[in-house]
């Protein structure tokens, strides 16, 4: 896959929860990084499921996110290199992370602290995927002030859109106030049943809202998805004959071109 010529901020965001966000993440780092690209995960929801999803220890008492966001701990002395994956590391997420939203209220800079911590990085990235918590708490604006792209992961449901305008008003706020460069770059609609007429409702009233930021590729709903991280996987490596890793390489390679095609920004 091509390398973009400066390194891609990605923050996941999508404050409902189940929609893919951390499978997301996951898939689309790996595909990227076997394919020739250096790729970190920042996992910042306090869950975990990215850091569990990468098979990268977060137990209590591992270096992680909080230490660079409350001690201002440099990434480089947190971030791990992925297993099996070659240019790929991750910053995990601990239950540390849980206080944060409350310890940082009080702390100064508090919206930019992940965005400093990203730009003080010495390692050269091509890709920083930011896995965000299913909330529009501080850490997800956070996120939004360290990004310079937002990826939104929709769930072809029902509800998908419902909330999505809460979300869109956030990204403006944090444009209008503290980012100015954020973009929503990326729509990218997953769990799509091709049987029900519902994902198809949904999928034609994404691409209408939203036109050429949503990728052609759509991930479905694939049993292998949801089996990968049981084994500390990404579906990439777990079964990559499989329709979600077809899917999710589809997705990566778009991705990948939109921000040759474009000079960075899609």
């Amino acid at each position: 896959m091509p390398r973009p010529d400066h390194p891609r901020v990605l923050c996941v965001a999508n404050q409902k929860g189940g929609v893919g966000k951390t499978t997301t993440t996951v898939n689309l780092a790996v595909a990227l990084a076997l394919h020739g690209n250096r790729v970190l995960v920042v996992d910042l929801d306090p869950q975990g499921n990215a850091s569990t999803g990468l098979n990268v220890p977060h137990h209590a008492g591992v270096p992680d996110v909080y230490d660079c966001l409350i001690d201002n701990v440099p990434l480089s002395e947190v971030a791990q290199p992925v297993e099996g994956i070659p240019n790929l590391w991750c910053v995990p997420a601990t239950i540390d992370l849980a206080g944060a939203e409350i310890e940082l209220v009080s702390v100064v800079a508090r919206e930019s602290r992940l965005a400093r911590a990203i730009a003080a990085h010495p390692e050269q990235f091509d890709y920083v995927f930011i896995d965000c918590p299913p909330s529009l708490g501080l850490l997800t604006v956070n996120a939004l002030c360290a990004a310079q792209e937002v990826l939104i992961p929709i769930q072809c449901e029902y509800y998908a859109l419902e909330g999505l305008n809460q979300l869109i008003n956030n990204i403006n706020l944090v444009r209008q106030h503290l980012n100015p460069t954020l973009d929503v770059s990326t729509i990218l609609l997953t769990m799509y049943d091709r049987r029900t007429r519902l994902a198809d409702a949904v999928e034609q009233d994404v691409r209408n809202h939203f036109g050429t930021k949503v990728l052609n590729a759509v991930i479905p709903r694939n049993v292998r998805v949801s089996e990968a991280p049981s084994y500390g996987q990404s579906v990439m490596t777990y079964d990559p004959g499989s329709r979600g890793a077809t899917s999710y390489f589809e997705a990566a390679l778009e991705i990948a071109m939109r921000g040759v095609n474009t000079g960075g920004t899609a």
